[in-house]
């Protein structure tokens, strides 16, 4: 009879467990109509909608504009550092762009014309003496909070970026020429079309009340072997573009060539140290193509560091061998206290990595064996 009791208090117990954590929400679907894919420490959270990644809406657009990648790397990149300085990593979620689709970022991006009165560049003028367009690329990022089972937006982020130089042809299969476009053209360029962008995004109902922010990027030349930077950004609650804020952000390649004025003693530091890890690695190391970085900066503070070595090896073990002497080079030559990836690669594939995260002050290797 003991034994019975037992039996069902047991019984009993488990019933109730089950019911405690089914009520808790284990062991049935989440009513919530979304995921997130989770985030690391500073980065944003993305949002996942039945089971799929939420992709941009004018995905690939900037790919297909962009002559020079390293300007679509470092524009991407830097609307998201914007981003950072409104949209808090820890209270919004990041979603790529919903509302501005593939045909409207073409014909905005196009020549403004009576089949396309939508194109933020001018129409082309004399084809001997055209027009240059002024704007390159754009992109919105979304950010969201949760509410409910549901997420809300609350904040839009704008990129838009302007050419420095225009290149065009005066006929069909003639010579290039070059336009340079000068900072300040730039600046009032951007500043237009931020003015009409902003005025288009509140005709749609549901971007009519959330703060928009819009950021103007320079491009760096196709010919640049680094990108361009954001230079100011605005946070508008209304209709018009409210106060600019002034970005000091820049990138330089490394090392300078000889001659090559720095911009700061800072900068000229920095090169140093970069010659001198340089050097060491192609002395210890001569089948080297090339050793250079792109370094950023937020005024004449260095805040990373982009390293890429192209290499001659054909053996496993050199290879190694070799990543484990740049993890030791680095420590010792590069500057400390930013966040530093040094890419190891041949001319057809990437062979080894080795990086430091920011705040840290032990780099970590990775090198990408054959099975």
């Amino acid at each position: 009879m003991k034994n019975k009791v037992k039996k069902l208090t047991v019984g009993i117990a488990l019933l109730m467990s089950t019911l405690v954590l089914t009520s808790c929400g284990f062991g049935h679907k989440s009513s919530k109509d979304y995921s997130t894919t989770g985030s690391l420490s500073g980065t944003y959270q993305g949002v996942i909608k039945d089971g799929h990644y939420k992709t941009s809406k004018a995905r690939g657009v900037n790919v297909s504009q962009n002559s020079n990648p390293y300007n679509l790397k470092s524009f991407e990149s830097g609307l998201t550092q914007v981003s950072k300085r409104v949209f808090s990593t820890k209270n919004y979620i990041f979603q790529e762009g919903q509302y501005l689709d593939t045909s409207t970022v073409e014909n905005w991006l196009g020549r403004k014309s009576k089949s396309n009165p939508e194109g933020l560049n001018p129409a082309e003028g004399k084809k001997s003496d055209p027009n240059p367009e002024y704007i390159q690329q754009i992109e919105e990022q979304d950010y969201m909070q949760e509410s409910g089972n549901s997420m809300k937006l609350h904040g839009v982020t704008i990129g838009i970026g302007i050419n420095s130089e225009y290149n065009y042809q005066k006929k069909t299969d003639g010579p290039n020429y070059t336009k340079n476009i000068s900072d300040a053209e730039v600046k009032r360029q951007g500043e237009i079309a931020a003015q009409k962008v902003l005025t288009r995004l509140r005709k749609k109902k549901e971007l009519r009340n959330v703060p928009i922010v819009i950021a103007l990027y320079k491009q760096a030349p196709d010919d640049s072997l680094v990108g361009g930077s954001f230079f100011a950004y605005s946070k508008n609650n209304g209709n018009k573009i409210s106060s600019w804020h002034k970005l000091d952000y820049r990138t330089a390649v490394l090392p300078k060539a000889n001659g090559t004025d720095q911009e700061t003693k800072s900068d000229q530091s920095d090169n140093d140290s970069f010659s001198n890890f340089k050097s060491q690695v192609q002395s210890f190391f001569p089948n080297l193509s090339g050793v250079t970085a792109q370094a950023q900066y937020n005024g004449s503070s260095l805040t990373g560091m982009h390293i890429t070595i192209t290499t001659q090896f054909y053996s496993q073990t050199e290879i190694t061998s070799f990543t484990q002497y740049i993890v030791r080079a680095a420590r010792k030559y590069l500057p400390s206290g930013i966040p530093i990836d040094i890419k190891i690669q041949s001319s057809s594939e990437m062979q080894a990595v080795v990086y430091r995260n920011s705040g840290s002050d032990k780099f970590q290797s990775h090198v990408f064996d054959s099975y």
